[in-house]
């Protein structure tokens, strides 16, 4: 791998901007440039003396980069991402992998063809506690998976939507969101073959859902239930419960209870319930502290973005496991419309 990698970054919104921060402060990487059209984009980077361009395809034309990190609205991954793919430029590409199923396989497939890696950014894959508590439920120490609890529920601030994609279609919570608590729950229990659903957008009155609520059915026989809402002054979403981000102030309430066969497992809290030998609900349960390291996920996902661009690594997630991710977020929409079950595998096959 070569001491120093020249990185661009389309897109220098909220996120686009922590990559931005992240890219400056490695010392293995230099920032090549910033595509965003926007004013505010052109002045943060003459600000910084980063070159800035209007497109994304001037910054890979004029400026070569090792790689590039996609971090624009839903709608432009792909044709980002495609561009990168064609001119032979890894990309971290921001999740969602696209803004639908379909989109998805057309990047799969340009990857499939070139050889070019793509990486997805649901950076919570990169974070030890999250491994952990998979190498726990998926190893059988809580015993069969039987049942998952997952919620997310906080208050966005008004200003939050003053961005006005975020008001209309694909820019609701589902995607925005809970795509990382789907893509989280996929990783730990395995793939999720079944969806239902409701929506409403009662709350706040757009175009897009506000509030959801979720119940999935998992390959390995397990059942479980998400309830979200951005609307609502609480604690329990992996944003304030974890303390991944320290912009969040930390809540010491969970997010996800795993229940299993011979023990149950609260997270981020890390609780473990169980009993001491064959008891019941008469016999007095045991709790347990798991002790987990603790890092910044998106440090290591630059790390391993570094990797994927020497080729000395696999992406964790690659263009077609997320697309998998997505197809669990486009069932849910279709069973909130239908209210009939949906099976993401369905999804897949009719976007093909």
């Amino acid at each position: 791998m070569n001491s120093t990698l020249r990185i661009g970054v389309a897109g220098a919104g909220l996120i686009g901007r922590k990559h931005i921060e992240l890219v400056a402060a490695s010392p293995d990487c230099v920032l090549a440039g910033i595509a965003d059209p926007s004013p505010e984009a052109k002045a943060f980077a003459e600000s910084r003396r980063i070159p800035w361009y209007a497109d994304h395809r001037a910054l890979l034309e004029r400026e070569t980069p090792d790689g590039m990190i996609v971090a624009s609205p839903n709608a432009l991954h792909l044709p980002m991402a495609l561009d990168c793919v064609a001119r032979g430029v890894p990309a971290l590409v921001e999740k969602p992998v696209t803004d639908t199923v379909a989109s998805a396989q057309r990047l799969c497939e340009a990857v499939r063809r070139s050889g070019v890696p793509v990486l997805v950014g649901h950076h919570r894959r990169h974070n030890p506690r999250i491994k952990a508590i998979r190498e726990k439920v998926a190893g059988g120490e809580i015993g069969q998976l039987t049942a998952v609890v997952g919620l997310w529920l906080l208050k966005k601030p008004d200003d939050y939507f003053d961005v006005a994609w975020r008001r209309e279609a694909g820019g609701g919570p589902l995607l925005i969101n809970l795509v990382h608590d789907i893509d989280n729950l996929r990783f730990i229990c395995g793939e999720i073959s079944e969806v239902q659903a409701m929506t409403s957008s009662k709350a706040r009155g757009f175009a897009v859902e506000d509030t959801a609520g979720l119940l999935l059915k998992f390959a390995g026989g397990a059942i479980g239930t998400v309830t979200l809402s951005d609307t609502t002054p609480a604690p329990w979403s992996w944003e304030l419960s974890s303390g991944e981000n320290a912009a969040y102030p930390k809540q010491d309430q969970p997010c996800y209870l795993f229940a299993g066969t011979k023990g149950s497992l609260s997270v981020p809290t890390m609780e473990l319930w169980s009993y001491p030998g064959e008891g019941g609900w008469y016999a007095p349960l045991s709790r347990a502290t798991v002790d987990v390291p603790s890092a910044d996920p998106l440090v290591e996902q630059l790390r391993h973005f570094r990797a994927v661009i020497a080729r000395s690594e696999v992406p964790l997630i690659s263009a077609a496991d997320a697309m998998g991710t997505l197809a669990v977020v486009e069932a849910v929409r279709e069973a909130a419309l239908t209210g009939a079950r949906v099976s993401p595998g369905w999804i897949m096959e009719k976007a093909a």
